[in-house]
C-alpha cells in the first residue's frame, strides 16, 4: 500500500508509526524526514564535529528502526528520539575521554553521565515544534518565513518579492499574515 508524500505529510505521529510498523517504506522515509533536524540538533548542541553528528544520526535512526514497536505512546516519539540521540552523544564523549586504563586502578570512580540540561531539552523541543509549525504553513508563507527569518543574512524585500512573485510593497503585509498563521499554529501545537 503506497502513499503519496502529500498524504503522509498530513499524518500525525500515531498514523506514521502505524504505517511504519506495517512495513510502509514511504512512511519510514517521511518519519525520518520529519525528525532529521531534531536528531541532528542534538549532536550540534554538544558541539560534535559533522562526521560524529552523522554517526549519531545514523545510530539514532537504527535504534528507531529496531525499537519502534516498543514505543507505547507515538506522541512521545520526539522526546524519545532526543533521549536516544543524547545518550549516543554522551557515549561518544565518554569514549573520547577514556585515556586512562581502569584495569590498573579499580578504585577509580565510574565516570558520571550528566543528565541532559532541562534548558537544552526544552530548547530542542521548541525548535522541533517550530519546524513542524512552519512545515504546516502554505508553501508561500513557509518560503517567505525561510527567506526573511531563517537565512543568514536575511534577504532584502526586493529579492524576496522577486523570488515569490509578489510586489515589494506587499511583502510587509504578507509577512504579517504569515506570522499570524504561524502564531496560531504554534498555539495549536502548544508553544506559546
Amino acid at each position: 500500500m503506497g502513499i503519496r508524500t502529500k498524504t503522509a505529510a498530513a499524518w500525525d505521529d500515531a498514523r506514521l508509526v502505524q504505517e511504519c510498523l506495517s512495513g510502509n517504506e514511504e512512511a519510514w522515509s517521511h518519519l525520518i524526514e520529519k525528525y532529521k533536524r531534531l536528531i541532528y540538533s542534538i549532536p550540534v548542541k554538544y558541539e560534535l564535529p559533522p562526521h560524529d553528528a552523522a554517526d549519531i544520526f545514523q545510530s539514532t535512526c537504527l535504534e528507531l528502526l529496531t525499537r519502534l514497536a516498543e514505543l507505547r505512546k507515538p506522541g512521545a516519539l520526539p522526546k524519545w528520539l532526543m533521549q536516544v540521540a543524547h545518550h549516543q552523544c554522551m557515549r561518544l564523549k565518554l569514549q573520547a575521554q577514556r585515556v586512562v586504563s581502569r584495569d590498573g586502578q579499580p578504585q577509580l570512580p565510574e565516570p558520571e553521565i550528566p543528565a541532559i540540561a532541562e534548558t537544552m531539552a526544552g530548547q530542542i523541543q521548541e525548535e522541533q515544534i517550530l519546524r513542524e509549525a512552519i512545515a504546516g504553513l502554505t508553501p508561500q508563507c513557509r518560503r517567505l518565513i525561510e527567506l526573511l527569518f531563517l537565512e543568514s543574512p536575511a534577504r532584502p524585500y526586493t529579492e524576496v518579492s522577486r523570488e515569490l512573485g509578489l510586489a515589494a510593497g506587499s511583502i510587509g503585509f504578507t509577512r504579517q499574515k504569515c506570522l499570524d498563521r504561524l502564531r496560531r499554529r504554534l498555539d495549536e501545537l502548544g508553544l506559546n
